[in-house]
């Protein structure tokens, strides 16, 4: 199965994922391209994002090509800039974050099935 996440790099795409986080939860993967460690986090998120097993959206920011969407992220968060970092985002809320090597399948989904209801 395919991986199913969407990729965003402007400010504009982040606020309408923020907004919709209210009917559908968002998990963020902000990814270096320039990072050997981000590269095996981005691996662990493509599995997660062939089968979720809760209502959720899927995005992808690449923090080297999307600076200014990156440093919007960290503002509207609260939640210092470390990457790799994913981020589960519920009604605007930050649910839960992890980095580096913290970043594997179990731990997405378990966060996940954990904080988010079935639909």
């Amino acid at each position: 199965m395919k991986p199913n996440y969407v990729e965003i790099d402007s400010i504009e795409q982040w606020s309408t994922l923020l907004e919709q986080s209210d009917e559908r939860a968002l998990l963020l993967l902000k990814h270096s391209t320039a990072c050997p460690i981000s590269g095996a986090a981005f691996k662990e998120f493509k599995v997660y994002t062939r089968k979720p097993k809760r209502p959720i959206v899927c995005a992808l920011v690449k923090v080297i090509e999307s600076r200014p969407l990156s440093n919007e992220i960290e503002t509207k968060t609260g939640l210092k800039h470390e990457s790799p970092q994913v981020l589960l985002i519920q009604d605007g809320e930050l649910l839960w974050s992890a980095s580096h090597w913290d970043i594997t399948f179990e731990r997405i989904e378990q966060q996940v099935n954990d904080r988010i209801a079935k639909s």
